[in-house]
């Protein structure tokens, strides 16, 4: 029902506008007299803000700027068919009161398209909405203040002929009240301002989609003040600038209903640089016509001379302009060189981990909505919305290595040449920076596997030595000692043989032990890392000089750990409480576990400090520890103490 409401209400003005069209005909009016009764105008501008708000209110009937339109249509489709009207009714001798009664209607109908429809439409372009609760005010102000610009137009004495009749709603002591009607103006110039601060603060806070809705309202305003403003600085404005205005609800319907129509920053850039053009060419037509008034036009003629002279002058500052308003729009697409020192410097400054800063840069450079990096079928880094993505291939010795995933513009339906050749350039050095990264994780990868084989064949061989070899001496231990205890023939050289062979047996069974710590810790498999840690910290509790120190083990649920990881933990935990123990003069050390993404291991206690540590070989020991399992180590006296810090990937495979 809305929707048919909103076609019914435009069409209303349409109608309204054929009728205004009929009855200028009926009353013999030419072109320029309708012109100067505003019958033109207010027609084409109630036409295209009415037809513009329905088809708005059609497609988005719960935003109010299309019902916000159709009113304003109606109010100028009135006034053009009100004003031929109230002249056939004259010539027609009508009865008083009817002419009366068209010439109010007339004055006031027109008046609140300007002071209230239009400026409150703006004020919520272009979802209908306020920037914040906060321009609530600015809202209510605007449609409070809104009648005195009514009254201001209507309320006065002039009638629209000669001899016409005057509206109902006339004030006699209109004249009297100019300060009131200055200060409407006003008013009405703070509303538009009002309206336009708001969009600017829109487009600073929107999104991609948002901004360009806007910028068609601002080509629209761009070709309105290119109309407008040399007729402005040479001749006064003219009543057919006006007729520019209808691009205004144009505009904002295509902004709203169909704003991927085209691709609005190109054609804001061109609008821009022929704005910037016929401004410069009328400031400088002014600036000579003022200068070489005298001398020109006594030997040359004015106007071709001066034509001439702009002409040549102009002609040089258009493609310049058109740089500077197509690097605002597209940023540094001409200048690919740019783009890729600035994406060199990003990969120069973190070579491995860039990748974020990558894409930001050339998003930023180029001017796009989107920019991202995948890998393997894996987004590496990504920056802005997603929208109608296309890929370029990164390759690398003839193989594809990844893709640059590149966010279209509105408006277009494919990557420019102008991007592409960019795009081109700087994919060189994004496939040789990806191809190291993967040339890194594999060669670190291939390390930690390296590392946990290693320690898995240990546990290995340990789990044969003990459970095989370990045994089978103590056996013969054991069959000696029987022996011994079993002398007949010579007690006294069967006690020594036996003897000897327990003692060798023994030695072997030592060596065999001994071998089976080297390997791996035993008390990793008999109590776990940090059932091992804490045994290890409670024979740590004495430094060499007598003092006690507190040792204390703290571990927040560690998971099951891979074999290599809990043998590099263990050491350098164990390594770095000996340091403590030995070298520092600490009463209490704490050495703590925690377990995320990271396995962090932490020792820190409360020594006095001695200056900054000298590398030995218990330190290059842990550090080669980590580095070996892709983690990180830091050792070195802090505030509060000694304190020893490493962090383990976690390898779920």
């Amino acid at each position: 029902m809305r929707r048919w409401l909103a076609a019914g209400f435009g069409a209303f003005a349409v109608v309204e506008v054929i009728a205004g069209i009929a009855l200028s005909g009926k009353a013999g009016w030419s072109f320029t007299d309708a012109l100067d009764s505003f019958t033109v105008t207010n027609g084409l501008m109630g036409l295209t803000f009415a037809v513009c708000g329905a088809a708005i209110a059609w497609h988005r009937p719960n935003n109010p700027i299309g019902w916000l339109f159709v009113a304003d249509g109606i109010g100028h489709a009135t006034t053009a068919a009100g004003a031929p009207l109230s002249a056939v009714l004259h010539d027609a001798s009508a009865p008083l009161g009817l002419q009366r009664l068209v010439a109010t209607v007339m004055q006031w109908s027109w008046p609140w398209s300007i002071a209230l429809f239009l400026p409150l439409a703006l004020l919520l372009f272009p979802d209908g909405k306020l920037v914040s609760p906060r321009w609530r005010i600015a809202a209510i102000a605007i449609v409070v203040t809104a009648p005195l610009f009514a009254v201001e137009m209507g309320a006065g004495p002039e009638t629209m002929f000669a001899d016409g009749p005057r509206g109902y709603l006339t004030l006699s002591s209109y004249d009297s009240l100019q300060p009131l009607w200055t200060a409407t103006e006003i008013r009405g110039l703070l509303a538009y301002a009002l309206a336009i601060a708001s969009l600017v603060i829109r487009y600073r806070r929107s999104d991609e989609t948002r901004r360009r809705q806007l910028l068609w309202l601002v080509l629209a305003a761009v070709i309105v003040l290119a109309f407008m403003t040399p007729w402005a600085l040479v001749a006064g404005t003219p009543i057919l600038v006006l007729l520019a205005i209808p691009l205004i609800p144009i505009a904002v319907a295509v902004a709203i209903v169909r704003h991927q129509l085209l691709d609005i920053r190109l054609v804001v850039s061109r609008a821009l640089s022929w704005a910037l053009l016929s401004i410069i060419a009328v400031g400088a037509y002014a600036a000579l016509v003022a200068l070489t008034d005298s001398f020109i036009s006594s030997r040359f003629g004015r106007s071709a001379a001066v034509t001439v002279i702009v002409a040549l002058l102009i002609a040089p500052v258009l493609p310049r302009l058109q740089r500077l308003v197509d690097r605002a729009m597209y940023g540094d697409r001409r200048d690919p060189a740019r783009v890729a020192s600035r994406v060199g410097e990003q990969l120069a400054a973190n070579p491995a981990g860039g990748m974020p800063g990558v894409v930001g840069a050339i998003r930023s450079a180029l001017r796009l909505p989107y920019v991202g990096i995948a890998v393997d079928g894996q987004l590496l880094a990504a920056d802005g919305v997603a929208r109608d993505v296309v890929p370029v291939d990164l390759s690398y010795g003839g193989a594809a290595v990844g893709s640059l995933l590149v966010g279209l513009r509105s408006g277009e339906s494919g990557l420019s040449p102008a991007d592409r050749n960019v795009l081109a350039l700087v994919a060189v050095p994004l496939a040789v920076a990806i191809h190291a990264i993967r040339l890194s994780t594999e060669l670190q990868t291939s390390r930690e596997r390296l590392v946990a084989a290693r320690e898995e064949e240990r546990r290995r061989l340990r789990r044969d030595l003990h459970d095989g070899l370990g045994p089978t001496l103590t056996g013969v231990a054991f069959t000696a000692d029987a022996a011994a205890n079993l002398i007949s023939v010579d007690p006294s050289r069967a006690s020594e043989l036996l003897s000897t062979l327990r003692t060798d047996t023994r030695v072997a069974i030592a060596d065999v032990r001994r071998l089976v710590d080297d390997l791996r810790p035993p008390a990793l498999d008999e109590l776990g890392l940090v059932g091992a840690l804490q045994q290890r910290a409670d024979q740590l509790s004495w430094r060499a000089d007598g003092a006690s120190v507190s040792v204390s083990v703290s571990a927040e649920g560690l998971p099951a750990l891979p074999a290599a990881l809990e043998v590099a933990a263990y050491r350098i935990a164990t390594e770095a409480l000996t340091n403590v123990v030995r070298h520092s003069r600490a009463t209490v050390a704490v050495l703590a576990l925690r377990c995320g993404t990271e396995l962090e291991i932490e020792i820190t206690d409360d020594g006095p400090p001695n200056g900054a540590w000298k590398p030995g070989v218990g330190l290059q020991a842990m550090h080669e520890r980590a580095a070996e399992l892709g983690g990180t180590f830091k050792a070195g006296p802090s505030p509060s103490g000694g304190r020893v810090h490493a962090s383990f990937p976690l390898v779920t495979s």
